[in-house]
């Protein structure tokens, strides 16, 4: 039996940094349309709530407990954000420039990556690339100052709330988000994947189900 060592060269991992962030709205049929470029990302924070424990009693002493569903919920963060993303933040576009807000606010899916380094290769270790599904953004407050001796651009904020996805067809509990690192699929899978999502020459970007990139990072039997 090995003994246990910790901090080893090459296992001190960490994870920072966000970029990549492609937009996709949600269609009427549920389906999402082409992937947009989201420029300007900041952040992206996850912050489930649910989950919580109820206990049951019987025979004088703790019988079970019963956990609520869990749900994915955050915010973002952003510099500046896709024209398409208008509809998404409850603005009609009635011609270009011109846009009426408190409209209905279309779901969206949203990808971004982040870096996984260590301390033997630095940021160049590893990367991951979120996805989120089914997300509705709630109006936001945005705090326009005047130009002075502290120069600084409008952060642009929204907070999310998601709709898990059903997958019971592949016998896991609903779920609004998925995430996959580089360093733990094939080469093939994580190029077939970014291509998926960022598009190619070829091909426009497109937001894959969780069912197909279940699959398409599957490994694959030698």
């Amino acid at each position: 039996m090995a003994k246990l060592k910790w901090d080893q060269a090459g296992e001190r991992l960490y994870e920072t940094g966000t970029s990549k962030g492609v937009l996709f709205v949600q269609d009427i049929s549920g389906g999402y349309e082409t992937g947009v470029a989201w420029n300007g990302l900041v952040s992206v924070k996850k912050s489930p709530d649910g989950a919580e424990e109820t206990p049951l009693y019987a025979d004088n002493m703790k019988y079970l407990s019963l956990f609520s569903a869990e749900n994915l919920k955050g915010s973002i963060d952003a510099f500046t954000y896709p024209d398409e993303f208008e509809e998404c933040d409850g603005s009609a576009a009635v011609h270009p420039g011109v846009y009426v807000g408190q409209q209905t606010r279309k779901p969206f899916g949203l990808v971004y990556s982040t870096i996984v380094g260590n301390d033997t290769q630095g940021n160049s270790y590893g990367e991951k690339m979120h996805f989120i599904y089914n997300a509705k953004v709630s109006p936001s407050e945005r705090a326009y100052e005047t130009v002075n001796e502290d120069p600084t651009a409008l952060t642009f904020s929204w907070e999310y709330s998601t709709t898990p996805v059903d997958l019971s067809a592949i016998g896991l509990e609903p779920s609004a988000g998925i995430t996959v690192s580089r360093s733990e699929v094939s080469a093939e899978a994580w190029k077939a994947l970014q291509d998926m999502v960022y598009g190619t020459e070829s091909e426009e970007s497109k937001l894959p189900s969780i069912e197909e990139v279940i699959a398409l990072t599957e490994p694959t039997t030698p």
